[in-house]
């Protein structure tokens, strides 16, 4: 325990858009075929430094077939929660699950360059304490860690529905589970919060039958994959309220709430509407009269294609779908970023007025048809797919990998790891840095990335900014 608050902990928004510049990114990095042990790249974004644009430490775990998806801090600005916080945590180590394994690793990044396993909890464990299994989205939380769950119990993992369960902060002993009533949710997939506001929301993407050998074309045509966001009362461990965005919106995926706890809305993305091949993105927000709404702000259409250019899945459609794999918002709550992983698209839109997003910038790079370079003339296998803004939103980097049969179903065939990023103007508006281009080891894929220090979807926030 430190004696003062970790210098990377801050009140609100605007204090950490003022911190120092990163100068190291984490990423994860996962053996599709499982025959090499998942790992993480430490990667060098100083660009004052020899080793800018490199991987400078890698470290890979003994087991095999954990597949590293999300990841996220043991504590963040939310230990400064005047109520419940743990002000003098320090930001020190990185929860990693295995979405496969059910596996959970605690790496000690306190010397980033020589990260190393700190703890392992067994998949054993998880199931015993919480009746879930694979792990996948992790935020700290003031009074401990939150990880949301894509299985529920027994060996495929729909014996009763997936939730949240809680980690100790220091000890990371599994506490067991969120939820005291959860009302109709029976899917999970992402979930964040506002901790003065007293509420969470939740989203949906399937069940492990329904994703861990590739999209389920006929469950996807019916419209049984998640398409409904919860809201919760946080501290009563409660749904509140849960919206259908409607059947035919397919996968509500990342769930972004604004960074300033004053403000009571957020986002959400949609994979696919099965209607149209249209991907979308929902405001959700508390009205006047403290009830919950959700509306369609962003539609994102499809691009006619022939046959022959697409791969087997989509053959039948004559179209590449956007498909909307990630979302990030700005800490300043100005520019949401969207991947569309599809179309090889990096879109930014001007969310100032967040009933009526502007497009503001987009990026083209990858994609199943399009096929776009790299500035340096590389090729960018797959799409744009996890995002991470700095805190000083001026740079915003990517990964290429969305999850390891779903890549192998719209991108067939092996197209490697790669890691970007663009650079944000003053007055909106962004372009790839040619001079930066993360090359991974051979037969691995990156997807998720976290910045030194704290990020866009890592930190959340317990008093408003000013000015």
């Amino acid at each position: 325990m430190n004696l003062r608050p970790d210098p990377t902990f801050y009140p609100s928004p605007n204090d950490a858009i003022h911190a120092p510049v990163e100068k190291l990114a984490f990423t994860l990095m996962l053996s599709p075929d499982g025959t090499k042990p998942d790992g993480l790249a430490v990667v060098d974004v100083d660009p004052e430094s020899k080793t800018y644009s490199q991987i400078v430490h890698e470290l890979y775990v003994d087991n095999l077939g954990d597949e590293f998806h999300h990841f996220g801090w043991n504590a963040c600005s939310s230990a400064l929660s005047p109520l419940t916080g743990h002000a003098f945590l320090e930001r020190r180590y990185l929860i990693i699950p295995g979405i496969r394994s059910s596996r959970i690793y605690i790496i000690d990044v306190k010397e980033p360059l020589n990260a190393k396993v700190h703890k392992i909890i067994e998949p054993e464990e998880l199931f015993a304490k919480t009746g879930y299994s694979r792990p996948h989205t992790i935020h700290c939380g003031p009074e401990g860690i939150y990880v949301s769950t894509l299985g529920g119990g027994g060996e495929d993992g729909t014996d009763g529905p997936p939730g949240i369960f809680i980690m100790d902060c220091e000890s990371f002993e599994i506490l067991g589970r969120y939820e005291m009533d959860r009302g109709i949710q029976d899917k999970h997939y992402d979930f964040w919060w506002n901790l003065p506001r007293d509420y969470m929301v939740s989203s949906e993407w399937g069940l492990p039958p329904q994703f861990e050998n590739g999209v389920v074309p006929e469950d996807l045509l019916s419209n049984k994959y998640g398409h409904t966001i919860h809201f919760w009362d946080l501290r009563g461990r409660k749904v509140t309220k849960s919206i259908d965005l409607g059947a035919h919106h397919q996968m509500a995926l990342e769930i972004r709430p604004a960074h300033d706890p004053v403000k009571e809305y957020g986002f959400c993305g949609v994979v696919v509407d099965t209607t149209n091949l249209q991907g979308a993105i929902f405001t959700w927000w508390r009205d006047d009269d403290g009830e919950w709404q959700a509306k369609k702000t962003i539609t994102i259409d499809p691009v006619p294609a022939d046959a022959d250019d697409l791969p087997e899945l989509l053959k039948g459609f004559g179209a590449v779908p956007p498909l909307v794999t990630d979302i990030d918002l700005s800490l300043d709550d100005k520019y949401l970023y969207v991947a569309c992983w599809g179309l090889g698209e990096m879109h930014q839109y001007d969310v100032s007025d967040p009933m009526n997003p502007v497009l503001a910038g987009k990026v083209e790079i990858g994609g199943i048809v399009a096929k776009h370079k790299h500035p340096n003339g590389k090729t960018f296998g797959y799409g744009p797919q996890m995002v991470e803004v700095s805190r000083d939103g001026k740079r915003v980097y990517w990964t290429n990998s969305l999850y390891s049969t779903w890549d192998d179903q719209f991108y067939p065939g092996e197209r490697g790891a790669a890691m970007v990023m663009a650079r944000v103007g003053d007055d909106g508006g962004f372009a790839l840095d040619p001079d930066f281009w993360i090359d991974f080891p051979e037969g691995y894929r990156s997807h998720q990335i976290r910045l030194e220090g704290g990020d866009c979807s890592t930190d959340s926030f317990c008093y408003p900014s000013v000015g």
